[in-house]
């Protein structure tokens, strides 16, 4: 998204992603290399302790166990039982956190029922966790699969969320479409190459229907999630929010990713706003990172300063 030249640069990082050779180099190194910024580590113990470092300076935490795009069963139903297992810790050790997770890591990429299935599971272990659960979106082409679980999901688990991309030009419709829900909705930008004809391409067009999605949800009852870096933004939200009397907490919170914009989430923080940090972790996490870099030529100058400096 973004200029002329930001493009071409997503498209390259985002078609590195798919190289074998680029996966093998940057897996054996690339936690060491700098990673670790944005990945809290590669298990449930290295998560659970950066989880209480972010409860510790004030913040909420949503855990992502990394990994997308699942095709056996078996390995869906393992991703589901660690999901489950992870929201009983929380509860055990009354930590500030719930989960996001993909549709195709519980086997949406195999039949949608599995997929509910297991959502279904992860659901019920938050509601008796008192926790709440999002489902991430993906690329445009599980839209639909995605609203439609979400839909299936809201009628028994009020604790449900889901996640829209400003991007995507039907993302207003969509969450149009749901405002009878009195939804739990994750408003994102977006983070894959989508093509013009289904994305806007310029970054000023994001940015606006952004805006119009974070209001629009404002203005109905329900729960939303600002998750964005850019302080316009979140100021733009703010002062819609204080001209409706929004509580500053309990209607919305802002949420920011692990290791990006960490000075801006501390001021978030002390203005009185709830702060949610996404902590994401597990062995797949060179998706996430290329996706990372892809988004700000700030973040690729990190991680290359990071192998030259080692």
């Amino acid at each position: 998204m973004g200029s002329m030249l930001e493009r071409p640069m997503r498209a390259a990082i985002l078609g590195a992603a798919d190289s074998p050779l680029v996966r093998r180099a940057v897996t054996r190194y690339g936690m060491r290399l700098g990673a670790r910024r944005f990945v809290a580590g590669e298990t449930a113990a290295e998560f659970m302790t950066a989880a209480r470092v972010a409860n510790g300076q004030g913040f909420a935490v949503a855990a992502t166990i990394l990994g997308e795009s699942v095709r056996d069963s078996d390995e869906t139903r393992a991703v589901t039982a660690e999901y489950c297992r992870l929201l009983r810790a929380f509860a055990d050790e009354g930590l500030d956190a719930n989960v996001a997770f993909k549709l195709t890591h519980v086997g949406l990429d195999i039949d949608e029922d599995l997929a509910f299935e297991n959502a279904s599971q992860i659901a019920k272990a938050a509601h008796e966790s008192g926790r709440t659960v999002r489902m991430d979106m993906e690329q445009s082409r599980y839209v639909d699969r995605t609203l439609a679980i979400y839909r299936r999901l809201r009628v028994g688990h009020r604790n449900v969320g889901v996640a829209l991309q400003s991007y995507l030009y039907r993302s207003r419709a969509d969450l149009a479409g749901m405002l009878e829900l009195e939804p739990n909705v994750r408003i994102v930008k977006g983070a894959y190459l989508e093509p013009s004809d289904v994305a806007y391409p310029r970054k000023a067009d994001v940015d606006a229907a952004y805006v119009g999605l974070a209001q629009l949800a404002l203005a109905h009852d329900g729960y939303t999630a600002i998750a964005t870096h850019d302080a316009a933004i979140i100021d733009r939200v703010a002062e819609f929010a204080d001209a409706r009397s929004l509580p500053r907490r309990g209607r919305f919170e802002f949420q920011m990713l692990y290791g990006i914009a960490t000075a801006l989430a501390r001021s978030v923080l002390r203005r009185g706003y709830r702060v949610r940090l996404s902590i994401p972790f597990g062995e797949y996490w060179f998706p996430y990172l290329m996706r990372r870099l892809a988004e700000r030529p700030a973040n690729v100058a990190f991680f290359l300063r990071g192998a030259l400096t080692r």
